[in-house]
């Protein structure tokens, strides 16, 4: 797993209890999945298709650093997978964990569409 990018948690991202509220994080890992999976299948059309289930495991706090780790699991006809781990920076304590979450490209109407690539053409660094 490569951990790509680092957020610091300030407190617009804070819920109730004053840890870092789940919503923001998902919004978070949501894009940077999607990032990812834009820049393997060398389009900017694709969509999130499916995130398993989501584990929390610890919280964060304000002023803690958090990275999001992305693992690449699978690639389909019209599909990419990975798996995901967001950590604090400074402790490595897991945060969350996401065994499983894909995108598809689409074309312009939305439907899936091929995207060409196949385990051997991707630019996987593992």
């Amino acid at each position: 797993m490569k951990f790509y990018s680092r957020k610091l948690i300030k407190p617009e991202n804070l819920n109730a209890r004053n840890t870092l509220f789940g919503g923001a994080l998902l919004r978070w890992i949501d894009e940077e999945a999607g990032i990812y999976a834009m820049t393997k299948l060398d389009t900017k059309n694709v969509v999130t298709k499916y995130i398993s289930e989501i584990d929390f495991i610890n919280s964060a706090q304000q002023g803690d650093v958090i990275e999001i780790g992305l693992g690449f699991k699978a690639i389909g006809k019209t599909s990419i997978s990975f798996s995901c781990e967001v950590r604090n920076v400074f402790s490595k304590q897991s945060i969350i964990t996401i065994e499983n979450i894909v995108f598809v490209k689409v074309d312009e109407k939305g439907n899936a569409s091929p995207h060409g690539k196949t385990l051997e053409n991707l630019k996987i660094k593992k």
